[in-house]
């Protein structure tokens, strides 16, 4: 299947965004430990991306807090079960890695949940920067951890915000 990708800017710096016909596939971080080179077939696509480019500007603005996109991320089923428990820690929220082990239900493994983490291909839509250590320290981050205390600021600013009221 042809996989699309664009690159937009934002705070954190340029970030490569990647998909198919099924969904965004991949979100690279400027600063990643291992970053996505693109392979030869790819296509430079904007048009295929401008939903997710669009939603990550607003994001980055902080007027968006849950992303609304075709997700496909490839991952081993275990993989899979901790990013869809990602996926409900709800913007502006952290929690440790031993409680996302124990919300998946496998309390002793909280070394093979952080593992699952940073494998997450789908940084930001997929919030793992809203994992930190169980003593609240900001412990890795495969973006890098100025990128992961940005991201959590942001969302904290934004959520603690008073909600509009009309007169």
């Amino acid at each position: 299947m042809n996989i699309c990708y664009d690159h937009i800017d934002t705070p954190i710096g340029r970030m490569l965004l990647a998909g198919n016909a099924d969904g965004l596939t991949h979100v690279g971080l400027p600063e990643a430990r291992h970053p996505l080179a693109i392979p030869p077939g790819w296509q430079r696509d904007p048009r295929t991306l401008a939903t997710a480019s669009r939603q990550f500007e607003a994001y980055f603005a902080g007027t968006l807090d849950a992303f609304d996109l075709r997700l496909a991320p490839r991952g081993t089923p275990f993989q899979r079960q901790v990013w869809d428990a990602l996926l409900s820690i709800p913007y502006g929220v952290t929690i440790s890695y031993v409680e996302l082990a124990r919300r998946i239900g496998k309390p002793a493994a909280s070394r093979a949940v952080g593992l699952a983490n940073g494998a997450n291909p789908l940084a930001i839509v997929i919030p793992c920067h809203r994992v930190i250590g169980a003593n609240g320290s900001l412990t890795g981050y495969g973006g890098g951890l100025t990128a992961k205390r940005f991201l959590l600021d942001l969302e904290r600013r934004h959520a603690a915000r008073e909600p509009l009221t009309l007169n």
